[in-house]
């Protein structure tokens, strides 16, 4: 009897139908964390703006999608940090109309950070519905820009003339992959530059791009890439911009030619790079496209987060992450 039990459960499991596995996913998480993960996502507005916080851990070398572009995104940054207690990252996020996520993670071997992700190029699009949708689990790996509890915050932006020279002796990451080591590993502009340093920086397939650091000591830098070298630009003053032309060995006047760079500029060197969170917003709004997908603010110093989407400036979200 017993070898023909077995052999009936060996019948049995031949004859049921295997489960296909789950899509690969950068997910190191159990099935509970990951489950918890897709059953925190929340709509905030018909952006559609979404909020979700991802439990457990993830594998930031993992392979995963990377935006692609054929034009350039449009965006305006800046940090604002003459004051010590508010110091502001703020910016706009001019491309397609397509759906957001305001991301909270806090890997166990890393900080813990908020950020915003553009869910297009994780496969989904404003008229899906993404509940349960197991792609959110690849959504660390995609920050455009973002927070971490030690005040550090990076964003990106097109720069059409940058390249990047690959050294053999590095390993590579991608152009936005880059945020997330930041993010995840970088306490300070001086710790997130090295990270820039320790990897070589993959264009290929997206748009070629620069960066503006700034953390709660008032530390601010730009990161670009020309002729094939990292190069950077330290603050040295209480604020600096950031849009879509070239920054860095480049005089102010012809800096100015750029008209969202102008408009930052005067603001922010009139004030000396003191600004509330409703004066930075409004900042963005006066630098603002018709194709801005979402404005945001990071409070360096208070770890908040607001939000406008799609230059709804009447409606502010609010978040929060705990910065130490």
């Amino acid at each position: 009897m017993r070898r023909f039990g077995f052999a009936l459960l060996l019948l049995l499991a031949s004859c049921t139908p295997t489960a296909p596995a789950p899509p690969s996913t950068a997910s190191r998480q159990s099935t509970a964390e990951a489950d918890a993960t897709l059953a925190s996502l929340r709509r905030v507005d018909d952006l559609p703006l979404y909020e979700m916080t991802y439990t457990g851990d993830y594998d930031v070398s993992a392979p995963g999608p990377s935006p692609t572009a054929t034009a350039p995104f449009g965006c305006s940054l800046f940090a604002a940090l003459g004051d010590p207690d508010h110091p502001l990252f703020g910016r706009n996020f001019d491309w397609d109309p397509n759906p957001a996520l305001v991301l909270r993670t806090d890997p166990p071997d890393g900080y813990a950070s908020i950020s915003l992700v553009d869910l297009r190029y994780l496969g989904l699009t404003a008229a899906d519905d993404p509940a349960g949708d197991r792609r959110l689990l690849d959504a660390p790996l995609l920050p455009f820009d973002g927070l971490n509890e030690r005040g550090l915050a990076v964003g990106m932006a097109a720069d059409e003339g940058a390249s990047a020279t690959h050294d053999p002796a590095k390993p590579t990451v991608g152009s936005v992959r880059i945020l997330r080591l930041v993010l995840d590993a970088a306490a300070t502009v001086d710790e997130a530059l090295a990270m820039f340093d320790r990897y070589n920086i993959d264009f290929v397939g997206g748009p070629p791009l620069h960066y503006l650091l700034a953390d709660a000591s008032g530390t601010s830098a730009l990161v670009e890439f020309a002729d094939g070298r990292r190069q950077v630009e330290r603050g040295t003053g209480r604020w600096q911009a950031l849009t879509n032309v070239p920054l860095i060995g480049v005089g102010e006047h012809e800096r100015r030619q750029d008209t969202r760079y102008r408009v930052l500029a005067d603001t922010l060197g009139r004030t000396g790079g003191t600004v509330t969170e409703i004066d930075a917003m409004s900042l963005l709004r006066a630098v603002a496209q018709p194709i801005t997908r979402w404005s945001a603010t990071y409070d360096l110093g208070t770890g908040q987060l607001r939000v406008v989407t799609a230059r709804r400036w009447q409606t502010v979200h609010a978040f929060r992450l705990a910065v130490s």
